[in-house]
């Protein structure tokens, strides 16, 4: 199979966001799953000041695909550049660049270019991956904008958390209980209904309802991506209302005479939907603390029933 001439898309945006901002959102590659709808999961490789090297899940015409990726970081001239090692047919290569222009009022132009050959260069391939980018490429500078424009400082609205848990169960029998979801309605209080599938070995798609400490029903959409034995990353794709985003990673470590497991969580809040969820006069600080302390409370709850109690363990 030969590879065919260079095709080159560009997308662009103007958001009411200083470039720096801009620039640290599409930086920070932890956060994407969380900010950006087709991003799942990414797993740094190599990380350096400058380059890093990572594989990055990630929806792609409806379906998850997985590449490893080398990133180039200029902060200074507010460019990142991008390159795929070994594309997946039917791409046969593929880069680009993102960049960021500063414009009058504290505003800034967007750029995102992708570059990129085909298998086989059939047209109808062509159109495909170019209609996947013309698809998710918008997605994602509107996910930046809808971030950055929120009113409040970024990293008010886009937050991290974790808690581990030390567990007597060894690591495969923790990971199995956090694998094996489709039992959790039976075994977890705060889980009434799920449906997983795995038409993939090891990427699932979970669908749960679950109920928060003050009654709150909420019904979540899930892809999990599952390494086995080492740890499990998730991304919300149906979140409750005052979540922008969701994306989660269980991680399982070998310790003496047991294993810990760590729950890490990050969001992106809706400022929008402060007070219509949790009441009028409450603000982004509450919202905070809410989401950390259901987020948390569940995942603690899920790793007690794991270890085979009723209470949760001291998280640390």
């Amino acid at each position: 199979m030969a590879e065919g001439r260079q095709h080159r898309t560009e997308h662009t945006l103007v958001v009411a966001a200083p470039p720096g901002v801009l620039y640290q959102l599409v930086a920070d590659v932890t956060c994407w799953p969380a900010v950006f709808g087709p991003s799942v999961h990414v797993h740094h490789l190599e990380r350096g000041e400058r380059t890093e090297r990572f594989r990055i899940w990630a929806l792609v015409g409806g379906e998850v695909s997985s590449w490893v990726s080398r990133r180039t970081l200029d902060p200074v001239g507010l460019r990142i550049t991008f390159r795929q090692e070994h594309s997946r047919p039917p791409i046969a290569s593929m880069g680009g660049e993102w960049l960021f222009r500063a414009l009058p009022g504290d505003r800034t132009e967007i750029v995102l270019r992708h570059d990129f050959t085909a298998v086989d260069d059939q047209e109808e391939t062509v159109r495909w991956i170019t209609g996947a980018l013309d698809r998710n490429s918008p997605e994602e500078l509107g996910a930046l904008a809808r971030t950055a424009e929120s009113g409040h400082p970024v990293d008010d609205v886009v937050f991290s958390f974790t808690d581990t848990v030390r567990l007597a169960a060894d690591v495969a029998s923790a990971y199995d209980f956090v694998y094996r979801a489709d039992r959790w309605a039976d075994l977890l209080p705060h889980v009434s209904r799920v449906r997983l599938r795995e038409a993939t070995p090891g990427v699932q798609e979970l669908e749960m309802d679950t109920v928060t400490a003050d009654g709150s029903a909420h019904t979540t959409s899930s892809v999990r991506i599952c390494e086995k034995g080492q740890w499990i990353a998730y991304k919300q794709r149906r979140t409750p209302r005052l979540l922008l985003g969701h994306s989660g990673l269980w991680t399982f470590v070998d310790e003496p005479g047991g294993s810990s497991v760590t729950a890490r969580h990050t969001v992106v809040i809706d400022p929008s939907a402060v007070s219509e969820v949790l009441g009028t006069g409450t603000t982004l600080d509450d919202a905070r603390a809410y989401v950390r302390d259901a987020l948390g409370r569940n995942s603690r709850a899920t790793l007690a029933s794991a270890a085979g109690t009723t209470d949760a363990p001291a998280a640390r």
